[in-house]
């Protein structure tokens, strides 16, 4: 049975909810490359990548990613808005927070590290972030996953809200979302968009104001052109898109990208919803599902604090 099969299995109906996994709080986690005060603004600079867990030994030092030549599409210089802090109520839920447990970050680590194995084998390097309905958490699992390559991979990377209709990416940011990507897809010729420098190594593009038609917009040949050129100039590009299993934006973005990762909530997402969107997007172009809301602890829970902790083994 393919690990597809098997988080289908652990889905809405087919496992009781307190047989699930749960995340606990917990303040023992990496160091947050960023620091908050009490307000949730952003003070510190990032530190470098051993202080925030660092990649695995094996990963090589980070070649940057060729710049095409000419105009581009992309304009890293001509910000919207100027990024301060993520939005205080969302803390608790990145893996640059204090309290996320350990057990959780670890998992996007995981997750990151998977993918960068397929990068090195496949060449994979933009994905799609889906889900089958709305709530399964899609768009936070999109910002923790860019957030774990940019920090401790150090890789850059590009994340997008291509959310047209409900855009939420601004949201845990907390920047304007009076432009972005939406704007530029009905801007003619060839303007620029402008993006907003998290970090460093992130970079995002909202959606904009929201669009109830967005279809225009995504197939057009300027939404290819944006996701070629961010290809072209970042290691990894993150699409948020709107849950395939409603609509039909991810199925058009989900030919653009070189694979897509599916959020389901447990004991809350129906397995027939998630079967139909995996076959919406193709079997073959979906490369995981991410299991998000468990609400048990795991039995090594206390394993991860431990280590998390940074405590001495004690002599016995």
């Amino acid at each position: 049975m393919g690990r597809i099969d098997e988080a289908l299995r652990r889905t809405g109906g087919n496992q009781p909810a307190e047989e699930q996994t749960r995340a606990v709080a917990n303040p023992n986690v990496f160091e947050s490359p960023w620091s908050f005060d009490e307000t949730g603004t952003h003070r510190a600079v990032t530190p470098p990548a051993a202080e925030v867990g660092g990649p695995p030994t094996e990963i090589p030092p980070r070649v940057p990613a060729a710049r095409p030549s000419g105009d581009n599409i992309l304009a890293p210089e001509a910000q919207m808005a100027v990024f301060h802090g993520f939005r205080k109520d969302f803390l608790d839920r990145l893996v640059i927070g204090s309290t996320i447990s350990p057990y959780m970050a670890e998992q996007y680590r995981r997750l990151a590290a998977t993918l960068h194995h397929a990068q090195l084998v496949q060449g994979l390097k933009t994905i799609l972030v889906t889900s089958a309905h709305a709530g399964d958490g899609k768009s936070l699992t999109a910002t923790n996953l860019a957030l774990t390559l940019s920090e401790s991979y150090r890789r850059e990377v590009l994340l997008i809200d291509a959310d047209l209709r409900r855009p939420s990416l601004h949201e845990i940011f907390d920047v304007p979302n009076i432009a972005g990507l939406n704007e530029g897809l009905k801007t003619e010729g060839d303007g620029r968009l402008s993006v907003l420098k998290v970090s460093d190594t992130l970079t995002l593009l909202p959606a904009g104001r929201p669009e109830p038609d967005p279809m225009g917009g995504l197939t057009s040949s300027r939404m290819r052109r944006i996701i070629e050129e961010a290809g072209s100039r970042f290691d990894w590009v993150i699409i948020d898109t709107a849950p395939v299993g409603l609509l039909a934006d991810a199925n058009i973005l989900g030919a653009m990208a070189d694979g897509a990762l599916i959020v389901i909530r447990a004991a809350k997402t129906p397995y027939a919803e998630v079967t139909k969107a995996i076959d919406a997007l193709g079997r073959e172009r979906v490369l995981g599902v991410v299991l998000n809301g468990t609400d048990t602890p795991p039995k090594n829970e206390a394993e991860y604090r431990y280590y998390a902790s940074n405590r001495k083994p004690e002599q016995g």
